[in-house]
This record gives C-alpha cells, sequence and structure tokens, in this order.
C-alpha cells in the first residue's frame, strides 16, 4: 500500500489565523505550526517568482525533517511561455529548487496548465518537450480542461513515468471530471472547491471558497485508495483556501481515512 500524505495548497494565509494558526501567531512562525499538523505542502508561491536556492534551503530548516513539499513550475512555463525564453527559465527553476531535490524531500513540480491550454498539436509537441527537460524530476501535470483526458495522454504519462493530476472542481462544462488514474509511482490529487457559481468570475480567490462536508470527502476514500493500491506514494492537497477552509478539510480527510483503517500523513 503506498505512502498517503494529506496537506494544503500553500500555508502562508493571514486569514487562517484563529481557525488554524492560534490568534497571535507571527507569520514567520506559520510553517512551523503548520508541520505539527502535516506531513507535506503544496508551494505555490514559485509559479509567481522563480525560487531561489536560498529560500528553498530555509524553507527546509524552518519546516523540519519529516516534511516534503510538492512545487508549482514558473507561471512562464505553462500559462505565458515565451518559445524564445522557457528553457532559460525553466533553468533558472531548477537551479532554484536544487535544495529541495538534493534534501530528498521534493514530492513533485506541478505544471498546472490552464483552461486555455487546449489539446492541439503545437501544445502537445511543447509538453512534450518540456516533460523532456524536466526529466529526472518528480512530475505531475494538472489539465483543467476535459480534452486532455484521453487514453493517448495517459500512455503517453506513463511511458514518463509523470502523475496525471487528479481535481475535484465544479462539474462544469469542459472542466474535466474526477479520475482515479495512475500513470506514476506518484498519485496527486488536489481539492478546489465545488464553488459554480463563482468559477468563471473575475475574483479568482471566490473560486475557492468552499468547505467541503464528510460526504463529499467521504466519496473520495474509496478512490484514493483504489489509487494507494497501484502508486508507492499518494500526495492529496487542498486548495480552498479561504478562511482557513483548507486545513479544516485536510484534516476531515485523513480523520476519514483513520476511521476507515487507513492511516495518513
Amino acid at each position: 500500500m503506498a505512502e498517503l500524505r494529506i496537506g494544503t495548497s500553500g500555508y502562508d494565509y493571514l486569514d487562517w489565523r484563529e481557525s488554524f494558526y492560534p490568534a497571535g501567531t507571527n507569520r514567520r512562525d506559520f510553517l512551523a505550526f503548520y508541520g505539527t499538523r502535516f506531513s507535506t505542502l503544496e508551494l505555490n508561491f514559485s509559479y509567481y517568482r522563480i525560487p531561489e536556492a536560498r529560500q528553498i534551503a530555509g524553507l527546509l530548516e524552518r519546516s523540519g525533517p519529516a516534511m516534503d513539499f510538492s512545487i508549482k513550475a514558473h507561471e512562464s512555463l505553462t500559462h505565458r511561455v515565451d518559445p524564445a525564453s522557457w528553457k532559460d527559465v525553466l533553468f533558472a527553476y531548477r537551479r532554484g529548487i536544487e535544495p529541495l531535490a538534493e534534501s530528498g524531500r521534493l514530492a513533485a513540480v506541478l505544471l498546472q496548465f490552464p483552461f486555455s491550454f487546449h489539446y492541439t498539436p503545437d501544445n502537445r509537441r511543447y509538453l512534450d518537450r518540456l516533460l523532456a527537460e524536466m526529466k529526472g524530476l518528480p512530475l505531475a501535470v494538472e489539465f483543467r480542461t476535459a480534452e486532455w483526458q484521453n487514453n493517448r495522454v495517459f500512455d503517453a504519462l506513463r511511458k514518463r513515468s509523470v502523475a496525471v493530476c487528479s481535481v475535484d472542481e465544479p462539474r462544469l462544462k469542459g472542466l474535466p471530471p474526477p479520475l482515479d488514474i495512475v500513470t506514476a509511482p506518484l498519485a496527486y490529487v488536489r481539492f478546489h472547491g465545488r464553488n459554480d457559481a463563482a468559477w468563471w468570475g473575475s475574483d479568482s480567490a471566490a473560486r475557492f471558497d468552499y468547505l467541503y462536508s464528510a460526504a463529499e470527502l467521504g466519496g473520495w476514500v474509496d478512490r484514493i485508495l483504489g489509487m494507494m493500491a497501484t502508486a508507492e506514494k499518494v500526495r492529496v492537497y487542498f486548495n480552498n483556501h479561504r478562511r482557513g477552509q483548507a486545513p479544516a478539510n485536510a484534516l476531515l480527510l485523513r480523520q476519514l481515512f483513520a476511521e476507515a483503517g487507513t492511516e495518513a500523513g
């Protein structure tokens, strides 16, 4: 059975005070407190700026030796790709995350593509080149459109030992339904919430304002157990980050697994 760890996407949210972080907790102590509750964390600052090795080394030191990390790829590799410079960006990105990779605490690099990344010949060729350039890193790919959910894609990811990310999000036209497919030693699951009314709105933060019920999360327990029968490790992250909903749901899902007789880190 695979190793299962559950955490959140990001941790440095001021509105988690009182709902998750004790009132008065200093912001610089957020990560240390997070580490007392969870053993994995998805870093998302790296989407907005290239990580620096010194910064990553500091995160490793402050989090303690038990925690591992997934980390998002920079937006210039997934959302704003410049054909002339993306390889240079990737070189800087790989250099920045070296401490994480060398520590053995890198669970995955997440390539999160937008809804506008359609299943076209040009995009397929770009993804193939990008995965080749990132060889040697544990990778997970998240597609935001259902066009990519086909056996040709799954077989190509298996060949490269790249995980396809399974997502829980609103059941809206064009969005990918959740998957139970494992294409690598790693299985990767992200919970975005089911706030369909705000999903296509201009307020991106409102999109992730959602608190899952126990019944909604309970429907995932058997699905993830099925992934664990095939994968070597499973990482689950909650991205419904408003007002501490992500850590509340992560703890709830861990409780549901405990009730099912499975330990989750």
